[in-house]
């Protein structure tokens, strides 16, 4: 495994660690600030809308967010890579609402800027 992909590989788990522990401040920065996120059934989503999002539920009496990632494949080419992963996320709302499960596949590109990847575009396909 080369350098550049062991530093992608610690950087998804870095992310999924962050966020099951509601810091949003660290996800923030894993991710360009030119970021896009596409999710079926809505507009992209731009950092600004993800960090709002991310921050709601991360306070107190949000929801308990509990995943795993398990990536498929990391290619690298230069300053920009991309992974493809399957994901399974379960959301536990607060007082004791049902939880929901969604799993799928994610595409993900990276950019490497300043010596680090950061997250640049993510599609994920959960159901």
């Amino acid at each position: 495994m080369t350098q550049d992909e062991q530093q992608i590989r610690d950087l998804v788990r870095t992310w999924m660690e962050a966020t099951q522990a509601g810091d949003t401040e660290t996800v923030l920065g894993l991710m360009t600030e030119d970021v896009v996120f596409l999710v079926p059934g809505r507009e992209p989503m731009r950092k600004e809308e993800f960090a709002a999002t991310a921050r709601a539920q991360a306070a107190p009496g949000g929801p308990r967010i509990e995943g795993r990632s398990e990536i498929q494949e990391v290619q690298v080419a230069g300053d920009w890579a991309f992974l493809w992963s399957r994901l399974r996320v379960k959301v536990t709302p607060p007082g004791g609402a049902a939880a929901v499960e969604r799993s799928g596949h994610t595409l993900t590109v990276l950019r490497k800027e300043q010596g680090r990847w950061r997250l640049a575009r993510d599609a994920n396909l959960l159901a």
